[in-house]
């Protein structure tokens, strides 16, 4: 699926931060790796094009593990853990104080995420970046300072260099943990995707979603929390938006794709909190999402809409909707399977049928 006419990349804000940094010289993929699973996928022992999804999944995987024999055996799952000043708002149907619940939950291996990720070989790392201390309420202030923003992402770039030299991880996946992120994920998609057609109450309508499962009037005050932010920060550069609008978590997230990309080590992206995290990527450096692939699409409207935005096509629909990395989780046998269906599937040549 190629990606919509994204908005044209607004001017850098300016302040030199790490994503900003981080976005220069951007590795390819090895494209003759690429190029040799591709070759091998249209040769093997089954119909052309029977597993053309599957087939082009593998590619992917070849030319960023840098390998014409791609295997996903060591996937890691790095979970950012953060509080936003914007629950005060009662924009969830929890309160705050369940991020850190859920923490303890993780690092006791009784969260839905590790018991997903025993089932399918993935060691799970939590990463706290800022439980107990939450961003501004972005209904009034930005979420984060520009120190507070780099730290945030440099959290991200730390939790990928541990999965790889401590975890020798193949393959990540990236999820979060926060009361209150689908608000910010929700204004922060708003910001990036404003359309001058729309008033700012139809935008928060377009990308503000149940989230933890507030309905009715509590959804509408959920939307009017979010176009209070859209028309407070206004028309700014994405990683700009990401920092005013974001969270730590996210902030944490970007930084980790954008580790992973310079380790060429592929990724999949989790639900609209952790494509909302990304997607400032995308428009800041075109391309700059190409070693990620979606996972799958989440119950929460905004996502869909998102994934078509970005270009991506979900690997699963099961209509999930908790985070955790969870739903990305779920996708990893897949990636696992179309490697193996390519690699360890004789030839038509090699059978003796060519």
């Amino acid at each position: 699926m190629a990606p919509e006419t994204l908005p044209h990349s607004r001017a850098s804000s300016g302040d030199g931060s790490l994503l900003e940094r981080m976005l220069e010289d951007l590795p390819d993929p090895r494209e003759v790796a690429q190029q040799a699973v591709a070759e091998r996928a249209s040769q093997v022992l089954r119909p052309a094009g029977a597993f053309e999804r599957l087939d082009q999944v593998a590619a992917w995987l070849a030319g960023w593990q840098r390998t014409p024999e791609p295997t996903v055996e060591r996937p890691a799952v790095l979970v950012f853990a953060a509080d936003h000043g914007v629950a005060a708002e009662g924009v969830s149907a929890y309160p705050a104080d369940v991020t850190a619940a859920m923490v303890a939950a993780v690092d006791s291996g009784v969260a839905t995420v590790t018991a997903v990720a025993r089932q399918v070989g993935a060691v799970v790392r939590c990463d706290d970046v800022g439980v107990g201390m939450p961003t501004g309420n972005i209904r009034t202030h930005d979420a984060m300072s520009a120190d507070e923003f780099d730290a945030a992402v440099n959290a991200g770039v730390l939790a990928v260099d541990r999965a790889v030299t401590e975890d020798q991880a193949d393959l990540l996946v990236l999820g979060e943990l926060g009361i209150g992120n689908t608000t910010a994920a929700a204004a922060l998609c708003g910001l990036l995707f404003a359309d001058d057609a729309m008033s700012s109450d139809e935008v928060a309508a377009r990308w503000t979603g149940p989230g933890t499962g507030v309905q009715a009037g509590a959804l509408d005050h959920k939307r009017a929390v979010v176009r209070d932010v859209l028309d407070r920060v206004g028309s700014v550069a994405p990683l700009e938006a990401l920092r005013r609008a974001g969270g730590r978590e996210l902030a944490a997230i970007a930084g980790a794709v954008l580790a992973a990309r310079h380790r060429s080590i592929p990724v999949i992206l989790d639900g609209f909190i952790g494509t909302a995290a990304a997607a400032p990527l995308a428009l800041a450096a075109p391309g700059s999402l190409d070693h990620c692939i979606a996972g799958h699409c989440s119950a929460e409207p905004g996502h869909q809409e998102l994934l078509r935005k970005l270009g991506l096509e979900p690997l699963v629909r099961l209509d999930l909707r908790l985070g955790e990395g969870t739903g990305a989780l779920v996708a990893v046998p897949i990636v696992q399977i179309a490697a193996a269906a390519v690699t360890d599937v004789a030839t038509f040549a090699e059978w003796g049928l060519a």
